[in-house]
């Protein structure tokens, strides 16, 4: 029901900056940032609330920012520091259930394509 792109990825050296961006078709009330490694299990990245309330994975604190612009349907990661770590494809998902929090990994039932995020040292 709920469609999403992402945007941003590509190859950066270590201790750079990328900017993700993830444009939905329609309002989603918790939003979030995964990714897969290859030979890797998809895992979290970081989710946003409606009032823009971030959650993140310990692997990325300090360093990733999630953000929302409620008014373009659009949910960013900003993404500093990289490590050679953080090389994977970035998949943007959503859900709109009302049951669970959005600071967890769970519930996500829209994804997006993905977009590739390659570090090298």
């Amino acid at each position: 029901q709920v469609q999403l792109v992402e945007s941003g990825g590509g190859s950066v050296l270590a201790g750079g900056s990328l900017r993700l961006s993830c444009a939905a078709s329609g309002y989603s009330r918790c939003m979030a940032w995964f990714r897969q490694a290859p030979g890797k299990e998809r895992e979290g990245v970081a989710t946003i609330n409606t009032l823009t309330s971030p959650y993140y994975a310990d692997s990325v604190k300090g360093r990733f920012t999630i953000s929302r612009d409620n008014a373009e349907n659009t949910v960013y990661l900003q993404m500093n520091s990289l490590k050679p770590e953080d090389t994977a494809m970035y998949y943007c998902a959503a859900h709109n259930s009302y049951i669970r929090s959005c600071s967890t990994w769970s519930g996500y039932n829209y994804w997006g394509q993905g977009t590739q995020v390659t570090v090298s040292s």
